[in-house]
């Protein structure tokens, strides 16, 4: 028996939270690598490995959802983007740590990092939950059984 899935629309005003907060994540990130004091290949590897980490979460939050239902992916694919996820995330915290800068600067790009893929993957599931309810909404207008009143 196929699972059945409650789909709930989001409301305009999560949304808009979502994206804000995913703009102020990259921008933060972006402020930070910027005025890091330091040499430029620091920054240069922070703002690659933050860019990793972004793309990487994407890919991570998109597997998930893919095969949540049964694996569409093939086995070699959701090692890949979780191999991805973990080196990203890996290299990106060895970076800071060993980056010559002050504790607060250290600080600051962590929690900056952090909302970064945490808001990653809330607005990766956020659109994909609006594409799922739209894909349902169709498909429920265009079966005449299961519009209200049909019999």
């Amino acid at each position: 028996m196929a699972t059945q899935y409650v789909m709930q629309r989001d409301t305009q005003g999560w949304r808009t939270q979502v994206w804000i907060s995913f703009g102020i994540a990259v921008v933060s990130c972006g402020i930070g690598v910027m005025a890091l004091p330091g040499q430029e290949l620091d920054r240069a590897f922070l703002a690659i490995g933050l860019f990793f980490c972004l793309f990487a979460s994407f890919a991570v939050a998109k597997t998930v959802r893919d095969n949540r239902e049964g694996a569409v992916d093939t086995a070699s694919w959701v090692m890949t983007v979780w191999i991805a996820f973990a080196a990203a995330f890996s290299l990106t915290a060895w970076g800071l740590w060993r980056m010559n800068i002050g504790e607060w600067q250290k600080g600051f790009m962590v929690v900056s990092w952090l909302f970064l893929v945490s808001s990653t993957f809330t607005v990766a599931k956020t659109v994909r939950d609006k594409h799922e309810a739209d894909l349902m909404a169709r498909a429920a207008s265009a079966d005449p059984d299961t519009r209200p009143g049909s019999a």
